[in-house]
């Protein structure tokens, strides 16, 4: 299969990549962006995932990111959950997904188990989910809101405008929607309870954006199995800091997740 270089999913014209062996020669390892990240912020962590795993591995830029389509702003507070509901199964829809696993990063993590526990999706065999939020935490939004100065300074408008079309309406669409006074409520734990796959949970264990408590909340309400990885002196992007551990974490996961698939019977 010859990976696409856009797709369209909910309305917009998406950017996108693929490396390795397509869907319809091995499972897939879906990549889904942080807050303020794209298709090219991964840098060569998707050509060096699809190396350690031998699964393909398809990425994009979610509308409003990147060299994609703009989004409509303000962005709604459920946004995590509309993009995993009515986005994410036209983009797996539109590759050809055929089976494997969704891998995000910080909001992407939570788009991802959102959909795990809102979508029926047998193709999903696995989560394997990087700094993942389920509520907010007082640091973490105090963090947002120190962006939210950076930006306005230059710093970070500059370094944006490397990657984003529009690095002004990327980061209000993330930053005005965390900082809303409504957020301060917003809770989307009870989506683990309905995960019937394993999961892999990374977190760095001096993330600024979030706690510890995020990875307990996985472990104390998944019924399926789950593993976790915390590291040692990372912050929010253990894939960029820490890039070895990430990938042979990822590699096992991956690894054991074939072996039980090729030992499970048939059914006639």
């Amino acid at each position: 299969m010859t990976w696409p270089v856009e797709i369209r999913a909910g309305g917009k014209r998406l950017e996108c990549a693929g490396f390795g062996p397509g869907p319809d020669e091995a499972p897939t390892l879906v990549l889904l962006h942080e807050g303020l990240g794209s298709l090219a912020l991964w840098r060569d962590f998707p050509e060096r995932l699809a190396k350690a795993t031998g699964w393909g591995v398809f990425v994009w830029s979610r509308a409003g990111y990147g060299r994609s389509e703009a989004a409509e702003l303000p962005r709604p507070l459920d946004y995590m959950t509309r993009e995993a509901v009515d986005v994410l199964p036209e983009v797996l829809d539109a590759i050809g997904f055929r089976r494997g696993v969704l891998m995000g990063h910080s909001d992407g993590a939570t788009i991802a188990a959102e959909y795990a526990g809102s979508v029926e999706d047998f193709r999903v065999r696995g989560l394997v989910l990087m700094a993942p939020h389920f509520f907010t935490e007082p640091g973490g939004l105090a963090s947002i809101a120190e962006a939210k100065e950076a930006f306005a300074s230059g710093g970070l408008r500059e370094k944006m405008a490397k990657y984003h079309d529009d690095p002004e309406a990327t980061f209000r669409g993330w930053n005005d929607a965390w900082l809303a006074p409504g957020f301060r409520d917003w809770h989307v734990g009870e989506v683990i309870d309905y995960w019937r796959v394993p999961c892999l949970a990374i977190q760095g264990a001096d993330d600024q954006y979030g706690t510890l408590a995020q990875i307990r909340e996985i472990e104390s309400r998944s019924y399926a199995p789950v593993d976790t990885v915390i590291l040692p002196g990372v912050k929010h992007a253990p894939q960029a800091e820490a890039p070895e551990a990430v990938l042979e974490a990822v590699a096992e996961f991956c690894a054991r997740l074939a072996r039980i698939e090729a030992a499970e019977p048939e059914l006639a």
